[in-house]
């Protein structure tokens, strides 16, 4: 009997300690009003597509017959290219797009987030903004989706660019805490519920080379979009339709020219995949970054944009 009352009070104590850190870290999903207001000013737009309202920055001359099209990584937003679209922006249109599932965008009103449904998504958001040809780049999932719909549709990719990008089998381990959270399907019913910023804040400096150039903006950005209606579920459907590496054998047939750019420091897609995809695409053009992470991009514009531009001069 004993033995029954103790099990009984530390099932008490234990429970009341989970309901007590469930009440400390609960977070309301963000109304998409105030999200727009802070996030998307000028020359953000939205269009309508797939029964969507697709968050898009469609910057740079109209007239340019071969746009740029950048598509960021999981969990990020269009935001991640914002200093890269204001360099290319005199001479280049430069488009850019929150994801289905992500960002402004939200969920996809199917739950279908494999990378079939968005290199189709890609192929009909050309469609919507009257693109024939472009330069496709993605970083992460976003290269997974850009090389895949450069297979899918090749007369329509002039070129690639491949920034970390996903493709070949990734370990579990070297995601980020709040991927390994959203991964644990036992606290799907917590995680939908709680975010702790300190997570958010924590995977996002685990994701730069240097994370001292975290700033406290940024954080605040990827821990309200993450909140953003429907985007922690969508998080987790995506992550349960994943099928890390199950086309890698399809890269042999990239056929366009490929810049692929590396931040040496990331730990969450190694690099020695940044190797493989120039050993198997053939016009291949590969540039590292030793001191930077897995999003270069967005943690040093400057110098991650200067091969991109002697890229784009190349006939």
């Amino acid at each position: 009997m004993t033995w029954l009352k103790r099990m009984f009070w530390t099932a008490v104590v234990l429970s009341f300690g989970v309901a007590m850190v469930v009440w400390a870290t609960w977070e309301p999903d963000r109304q998409l009003g105030a999200l727009v207001a802070r996030w998307a000013p000028a020359p953000s737009s939205f269009i309508e597509l797939d029964g969507m309202q697709v968050h898009i920055r469609d910057i740079g001359p109209r007239d340019d017959p071969t746009p740029i099209v950048l598509l960021h990584g999981m969990a990020s937003s269009l935001h991640t290219y914002e200093a890269w679209q204001n360099a290319l922006k005199d001479k280049h249109r430069v488009i850019s797009v929150d994801l289905p599932g992500f960002g402004l965008t939200g969920p996809s009103p199917q739950g279908e987030y494999r990378s079939e449904a968005y290199t189709r998504f890609v192929l009909r958001l050309l469609d919507s903004v009257g693109v024939q040809h472009v330069v496709l780049g993605g970083n992460a999932l976003g290269g997974e989706v850009a090389w895949q719909t450069a297979l899918l549709a090749p007369e329509r990719v002039r070129k690639l660019i491949l920034i970390d990008s996903d493709g070949y089998q990734l370990s579990p381990l070297s995601q980020p805490i709040a991927f390994q959270i959203a991964g644990a399907r036992g606290l799907r019913w917590v995680s939908e519920r709680i975010l702790p910023r300190s997570i958010i804040e924590s995977s996002v400096r685990n994701v730069y080379g240097d994370p001292d150039k975290v700033t406290q903006e940024r954080v605040d950005r990827y821990f309200e979009l993450a909140l953003r209606v429907g985007n922690r579920r969508a998080l987790f459907q995506r992550m349960d339709q994943s099928e890390s590496g199950a086309k890698q054998h399809l890269i042999r047939q990239i056929k366009q020219p490929t810049l692929v750019l590396w931040g040496a420091r990331d730990g969450m897609v190694p690099v020695e995949f940044s190797y493989r995809f120039c050993k198997d695409i053939p016009n291949c053009t590969l540039v590292l970054f030793p001191e930077l992470g897995h999003i270069p991009q967005e943690e040093d514009a400057v110098k991650t944009l200067r091969p991109v531009l002697r890229f784009l001069a190349r006939n």
